[in-house]
């Protein structure tokens, strides 16, 4: 008893040993002139088991050929490329940095004035409690 104990000990070490974490798989990403190679390659396949044998040995899918053959057919030069994943970028307007700065500053300048305003309103109301009587401006009415 005491043996099988030890055995199994063995055994399970070992199975941890064997484990064998695997980083995560990145997506392939292929050339235009590998596409094009490729493509080359299949097309010249003639005699049974040619083909899936450039496909194994490529470890492409067929679905990879007739995408690529559709993408060279249409004369998508681009298709064949490399496409860069995500939304497509904005363009931006050359003018609308400066657009934001001026909405800015004009909001800044509201803020400034509301709070003058309300001080000249203050300073009337504390005139009027201490009865203290204010220069009026020959501009204002």
């Amino acid at each position: 008893m005491g043996m099988s104990s030890g055995k199994r000990e063995t055994v399970a070490s070992r199975k941890s040993a064997e484990v064998e974490v695997l980083a995560k798989a990145t997506r392939r990403r292929f050339t235009a002139e590998y596409k094009r190679k490729v493509l080359r390659e299949a097309d010249d396949c003639r005699a049974p088991g040619e083909l899936g044998a450039l496909l194994r040995r490529e470890g492409l899918y067929f679905s990879n050929l007739r995408t690529w053959r559709e993408q060279r057919e249409k004369g998508e030069l681009a298709g064949l490329a490399v496409k860069k994943r995500g939304p497509a970028p904005k363009e931006t307007n050359p003018l609308a940095k400066r657009v934001a700065e001026l909405e800015r500053e004009v909001a800044r300048q509201k803020a400034r004035a509301e709070r003058a305003e309300a001080l000249v309103e203050l300073q009337k109301k504390v005139s009027e409690i201490l009865g203290i009587e204010l220069k009026q401006n020959a501009d204002k009415d």
